[in-house]
């Protein structure tokens, strides 16, 4: 298993959309996409001005095939709300036990 950061920069103007899917996004992040990832921790990103301009998760992934089906799938991707996503792997050396409460279940647990 492999971590990675992922970045996905929305297109502006996006709030409405994102009221729309988030419940289908908040259900896609808890499935860990339906397994092809764990969701370690997650939020939105805002600009200087608190506007809504994407989000980002540190996620557990088998490759970076599946960390990037993971979030190509998310429904916000689907929905054409998501600009840009950016995966960035992560050192051997990250230490992924420091976060206690996942936001999906962890790939190793099951």
């Amino acid at each position: 298993m492999a971590f990675f950061l992922m970045r996905c920069l929305h297109h502006p103007g996006q709030d409405a959309a994102r009221d729309e899917h988030r419940p289908a996004h908040r259900t896609w992040v808890g499935s860990g996409g339906n397994g092809l990832a764990a969701v370690l921790i997650g939020s939105a990103l805002q600009d200087e001005t608190g506007a809504g301009i994407g989000n980002f998760g540190i996620i557990e992934a088998a490759s970076l095939a599946d960390a990037r089906a993971f979030a190509e799938g998310d429904p916000f991707n689907a929905a054409g709300i998501v600009a840009e996503i950016d995966l960035t792997p992560l050192p051997d050396t990250f230490q992924a036990h420091r976060i206690t409460d996942p936001m999906s279940p962890r790939l190793a647990d099951g």
